[in-house]
């Protein structure tokens, strides 16, 4: 059935309805999209008998929920975890991974009266799949509740009172319970269990921030005697052992061996075509637009589907589209198909998803909001929309489908991205090989420092802490908040200086969200987040909310608040920004003849100065706007690389084409990063420029988009040769003449992709490389790249 589906998908590909590009006459001629098909086969589930503590009551239940015996893997960790090892579970979606947490903290439950378990989820949404999967096997005296931004303040205390399976978030856990910690004493006292899930996605900053929340947590809990078991489950990835450790600071065994059964899949990797048009333009079809017509077809031909697409606007645009798309069929149909994502307002996303688990809504247009692990059982299809960041959010999404046992068809729609570029033709970078593991740094300062205030204020730090806090880096953060007058020295310690209470943003880097409120009502509409306002909320920007759309009237930068009206725009906008960095300081430097790598920290100064408006579908400028908005500063980590003046001679490109060269070169390799770094483009950043002040030479810098640094460009400059080489690959393999959003035009470029030159990027690339290769600079060690990085370096030689 997927592959009837498939080959239905690939033939409406080629009689593409104009109206999948807002009305355009159809073009002639469009290639075939299809890159590769993976056939993936089913595995038969492996079982085992249960557990001997497994009490009678609780079996009885799961065997009223139909599960008759536990999967190898399940049984595996639920011993561990009830001998008080701490575990990591890294197996695939949809491996029960929910029942080997579950079975150990019950059974601790049902032993002990008082006992407490704590669930940790990354989203609301899983949270609360979660409390209904518990809520059904646990007994009558567990009454599992959530306790988070959702909840109101009356059922608060009652769930800190009775509630003895507590299902919160770390933003929650961090702002709500480890600072009311007296008030929550009796729980924490007699906490059995942490339950970390899905932790394969805190990376980045936010990894680094919770990583600091579960420190915390251990440190409090042990104040009141407590010593919880920390359960972790997360998708496949490498080295789940190393990345339990960076994130709770604990010895986790390992679980990998999946014995769950999986159907067998069809995964498809498909590249919008070029297409020609009526003027002798080639253009490539957006990956929205392909995912809007894909997702079209695909609820027409009955099959319930999911559509990933990276951004909020993206899924609101993609939802609207195949619903007009559908409507063409069946207008009846077209009203079961919706978005999805963040920001809705609780009530909003409550109903979507009992839409979307009843079957009422047959296909929808997703941001990562519904990645992990909510159960949605019965799916057929999912489209992935340009590639999620990573390969554990790539198989998250892509496992989606097929849940209930049946097979399924999953569609990575490659953007236009030298990334997504690469993998469409690069099968081999994401068949068969291991998923990265993810990167974050608990140290760094920048967040290092604000949870040690949080930590001080909930008790007074002392010596034995900061060794939990990361030992020296924490010792380096109290000298300074102690500089800082935040924290002052006592012989019992270091205490919190001030009578307000500390706090901290988990997942914006520092920058408040900003409310979108509509001019007319007050109507609250949602929130973005601090860090992307500039771009997004700007004056006169265009805000889609739940498939309407408005226009920013006034961005109150000083309360936070973005007043817009509603508005049907042929437009869309897009925001131009400046930016200057300044080296501070060199901390890795290497040269090899004329060409030098180097890792350290930047300064860097950024400034949205204008807005384009571009027609819908075809991305044409329409006209450009001023903005007065204030320059943001952002201290980071670095990686760079410099050519000497007579590398550049020797490299014959030519004076005048450096700069496009070079510029060319920079916007692929940040494409090019999320290879090799748990990271999207999108967390990154980078300038290039023939003579530097600080290098005195061409120079080529790629930063991390997070103060102090989130150990991206740490991990590019570690796998350099292997990076430069797939950058290098990518360019030269991309069909078009002079350049595009697939090889070297960037989509956040504040140079409006100017210059660009395509042909001197790999000539300069080919330059590095030789250094590299020549000095005897090493392929990374362990990189699960190997394979497809050998065959590009083939290539170039």
């Amino acid at each position: 059935m997927s592959a009837q589906r498939l080959d239905r998908l690939v033939r409406g590909a080629a009689l593409a309805p104009a109206t999948a590009r807002g009305g355009l006459a159809p073009f002639p001629a469009v290639s075939c999209p299809l890159t590769h098909v993976a056939e993936l086969p089913a595995r038969t589930a492996r079982t085992g008998p249960w557990p001997n503590w497994v009490s009678p009551s609780l079996l009885e239940r799961l065997t009223e929920l139909g599960i008759a015996a536990p999967w190898l893997h399940q049984i595996t960790a639920a011993e561990l975890a009830r001998s008080g090892r701490d575990v990591v579970l890294s197996t695939g979606t949809a491996s029960g991974k929910s029942l080997a947490y579950q079975l150990p903290a019950l059974a601790a439950l049902e032993e002990n009266p008082r006992g407490r378990v704590l669930y940790l989820a990354p989203t609301k949404a899983l949270a609360h799949d979660q409390l209904a999967a518990v809520a059904a096997l646990a007994g009558p005296s567990v009454r599992p509740a959530a306790y988070d931004g959702d909840t109101p303040g009356d059922e608060r205390d009652w769930v800190r009172q009775h509630s003895r399976w507590i299902v919160t978030n770390p933003d929650m856990l961090s702002r709500g319970i480890l600072p009311r910690h007296p008030r929550w004493s009796s729980a924490l006292r007699h906490l059995s269990f942490v339950v970390v899930d899905e932790c394969h996605v805190y990376r980045g900053v936010f990894g680094a921030h919770v990583g600091n929340v579960l420190r915390r947590l251990r440190r409090i809990c042990a104040r009141y005697g407590a010593a919880p078991t920390f359960v972790l489950a997360s998708a496949t990835v490498a080295d789940p052992e190393a990345s339990a450790l960076r994130l709770t600071g604990l010895d986790a065994s390992a679980v990998t061996d999946d014995g769950s059964p999986r159907a067998a899949s069809t995964f498809a990797l498909w590249e919008p075509p070029w297409e020609h048009g009526n003027n002798g333009e080639s253009t490539r079809r957006s990956a929205t637009a392909e995912t809007a017509r894909i997702l079209s077809d695909l609820v027409c031909d009955g099959a319930r589907t999911v559509a990933f697409v990276r951004s909020r606007r993206g899924a609101e645009g993609v939802a609207a589209q195949a619903r007009r798309l559908v409507a063409d069929v069946d207008p009846v149909l077209a009203k079961r198909v919706a978005a999805y994502r963040g920001g809705y307002l609780p009530e909003e996303r409550r109903e979507l998803e009992r839409q979307l688990d009843t079957g009422e809504l047959l296909g929808v247009a997703s941001t990562n909001a519904l990645e992990l692990g909510i159960d949605i059982s019965g799916l057929d299809a999912v489209v992935l929309s340009g590639f999620p960041g990573t390969l554990a959010s790539l198989w998250q999404q892509a496992g989606r489908a097929g849940r209930a046992g049946q097979e399924s068809l999953a569609v990575f729609v490659a953007a236009d991205d030298p990334l997504d570029h690469y993998l469409a033709h690069n099968p081999a970078a994401i068949f068969g090989r291991p998923v990265e593991a993810s990167v974050f740094d608990p140290a760094n300062p920048h967040v290092l420092g604000p949870q040690l205030r949080m930590a001080a204020a909930e008790y007074p730090l002392t010596e034995s802490d900061l060794d939990l806090f990361g030992g020296q880096s924490a010792r380096r953060s109290v000298v300074a908040l102690v500089t800082a007058g935040d924290l002052r020295t006592r012989p019992g310690g270091w205490y919190w200086t001030h009578r307000h209470r500390p706090d901290v943003d988990l997942r914006s880097g520092g920058d408040s969200p900003v409310t979108i409120v509509e001019t007319e009502t007050g109507r609250m509409l949602g929130t973005v987040d601090g860090a992307a306002s500039h771009s997004t909320v700007h004056s006169g920007a265009l805000y889609v909310h739940q498939g309407a759309s408005y226009v920013v009237d006034e961005f109150d930068l000083d309360n936070s608040v973005a007043l817009v009206h509603a508005e049907e725009p042929e437009w869309t906008t897009r925001a131009q920004q400046i930016t200057d960095l300044r080296i501070i300081s060199t901390e890795r430097s290497s040269t090899y003849g004329g060409v030098g790598v180097h890792r350290g920290l930047v300064d860097v100064t950024d400034q949205v100065v204008s807005y384009q408006r571009r027609r819908v579908w075809t991305g044409q400028v329409l006209a450009e706007f001023p903005l007065d908005l204030p320059p943001r500063l952002l201290q980071t980590a670095a990686v760079w690389i410099t050519l000497d003046a007579r590398t550049v001679v020797r490299s014959e490109v030519a004076e005048a084409d450096l700069p496009g060269a070079l510029h060319a070169a920079e916007h692929a390799a940040i494409g090019l990063l999320p290879l090799f770094a748990t990271c999207d483009r999108w967390d990154i950043g980078g300038l290039s420029t023939a003579l530097h002040p600080d290098t005195v030479a061409a120079t080529i810098v790629v930063y991390d988009g997070h103060p102090g640094g989130a150990g991206f460009a740490e991990r590019g400059h570690d796998a350099i040769r292997d990076w430069l080489t797939a950058t290098r690959a990518t360019i030269a393999s991309c069909v078009c003449e002079f350049g595009c959003p697939s090889c070297i035009q960037s989509p956040k470029c504040g140079n409006g992709n100017s210059p660009l030159d395509k042909k001197a990027a790999v000539t300069i690339l080919d330059t590095v490389l030789d250094a590299l290769v020549d000095a005897g600079v090493a392929r990374h060690p362990g990189d699960a790249q190997s394979s497809f990085v050998d065959e590009a370096a083939t290539s170039r030689r």
